[in-house]
């Protein structure tokens, strides 16, 4: 548990960086694809230190997310193989294969609902890529559910400030987790409703 918070430490470090946004393109990017911490961690301070550039810190980080989740989409499409071997050991195998399940259930609302929950990024889009999911659906959903995520963030810091951020921080998974529900009973409502 170390290793992530110094991890943690280091990218709450970056964003007080005066190549900050380079970084916070970076990590957005790199946690679409391999790295195990969210660029939250990084957009939330560098969105108090600069209100007034919000939008464009959560359209940033919407970009590089979807580019990332493309770059992830097509490791799980084109190299699955040489990835494999370390997924099936390490701590994300489970959620791998329930992304698994879900993909072939439910495709393009999974993704999108993907991009507003807690579980790293990276598991989505590797597992999206394996799944085949085509990648226009892909894209569409991505760029919804990372945008609604980071614009939201924008929003609440845009609005409430430093005191809204911390408050944020404490409730992020929660609040996530909710609005994961809330998605899924939507869809599964829309789905399942008789015509």
């Amino acid at each position: 548990m170390a290793l992530f918070q110094k991890l943690y430490d280091r990218a709450l470090i970056w964003s007080r960086h005066r190549r900050a946004p380079w970084f916070l393109g970076g990590l957005s990017f790199a946690e679409s694809t391999f790295f195990p911490i969210p660029p939250d961690v990084m957009l939330l301070p560098m969105m108090l230190a600069r209100p007034k550039r919000v939008w464009q810190l959560a359209a940033l980080c919407t970009i590089a997310s979807v580019v990332g989740g493309l770059v992830g989409w097509m490791i799980g499409k084109w190299a699955f193989q040489w990835i494999e071997p370390w997924l099936t050991q390490s701590s994300y195998q489970a959620a791998f294969q329930q992304a698994m399940n879900s993909f072939e259930r439910w495709g393009f609302w999974f993704i999108l609902v993907a991009g507003f929950s807690p579980i790293p990024y990276k598991v989505f889009t590797i597992s999206a890529g394996v799944a085949g999911m085509p990648w226009i659906p892909f894209l569409t959903g991505s760029l919804i559910g990372r945008g609604g995520r980071f614009f939201l963030e924008a929003a609440v810091i845009r609005i409430g400030g430093e005191r809204a951020a911390e408050r944020l921080r404490q409730w992020v998974d929660i609040l996530g987790w909710m609005l994961v529900i809330i998605i899924l009973a939507v869809i599964a409502y829309v789905k399942l409703k008789p015509a």
